[in-house]
């Protein structure tokens, strides 16, 4: 639990901090001239900031703490325990391998079993068995399940914020989230994918398109069957409309990344399509404990 007396000091500081900018609108020189003017609302707009966070102080998404700033979406501690996915890892589905000091290379799952995009990465990962207390998987789920949407913003930011360089390669052209068949949809609210991929496509500057694939078929939930069942469940379960991703590279957004059955038929959907190639990305990726 945050500590009152320093979240107390912390408040008053920011209110100095606050009346501070909010003063330096006085003095910002000639107000008539654009220079003025334009300094005049650097100055509202840091004082209202500050004011902001001290009224209302940014809290972690998981453990509560009060934060620094509004972009935070966890506290130091909490940040500590997610495991940023990194080298070495496989080059086609992203799996990070135990042996930190080899290098990258195929998996044995991409070498039996190439999948159909070409690559594959996340911006974190967390232990596949339930881990009760893992900030990621607990926020994560209080999104997804728990229909807390404002969430979706701050995951879509850490993903744009921390993916950059797995895709800094790559030409990309469309961003297209999973989608969630209509009857799913509706008893959700919203489509998690599409939140994340909207923070995604706005950072990286690209055009989100969220009915360039559908779902056809409402399958049993993923959580709940083996790994082969789950390519089975999903096998023709989506398709593409019209000729929107012909010759494109796309980039496939998604919450998580568990045994890839999913993402894997919606790149196959997108390259029956016509599309140059499919990149997938999402939040977390499960790993074994």
């Amino acid at each position: 639990m945050a500590d009152p007396q320093a979240a107390g000091n912390d408040g008053s500081l920011a209110d100095c901090g606050a009346l501070a900018a909010l003063a330096a609108v006085i003095d910002v020189g000639d107000q008539n001239s654009l220079l003025g003017r334009a300094r005049v609302r650097e100055a509202l707009s840091r004082g209202f900031d500050i004011l902001l966070n001290s009224l209302y102080p940014p809290r972690c998404r998981f453990c509560k703490r009060c934060l620094a700033n509004q972009a935070q979406t966890f506290c130091s501690g909490c940040r500590s325990k997610i495991r940023l996915v990194s080298h070495p890892l496989c080059a086609t589905c992203g799996r990070p391998f135990l042996d930190a000091s080899g290098d990258s290379h195929d998996c044995s799952a991409c070498i039996v079993r190439p999948p159909h995009f070409a690559r594959a990465r996340a911006w974190a990962c967390y232990p596949r068995d339930e881990h009760e207390g893992h900030p990621l998987r607990e926020v994560l789920q209080q999104f997804k399940y728990g229909r807390r949407v404002s969430l979706g913003k701050p995951l879509g930011r850490l993903m744009a914020e921390g993916g950059r360089d797995h895709f800094r390669d790559v030409h990309l052209e469309r961003v297209v989230p999973v989608p969630l068949h209509p009857r799913r949809l509706r008893w959700r609210g919203f489509n998690q994918s599409l939140v994340l991929a909207r923070e995604v496509g706005r950072a990286w500057e690209l055009p989100v398109d969220p009915f360039a694939l559908v779902r056809l078929k409402e399958t049993r939930p993923q959580t709940e069957l083996p790994e082969e069942e789950r390519r089975r469940n999903v096998r023709q379960a989506f398709a593409v409309e019209g000729a929107k991703v012909k010759g494109e590279s796309v980039l496939l957004v998604d919450d998580v990344y568990t045994s890839g059955a999913t993402v894997n038929e919606c790149a196959r959907a997108l390259l029956r399509a016509g599309a140059k190639e499919v990149y997938v990305f999402t939040l977390a990726r499960t790993v074994a404990a």
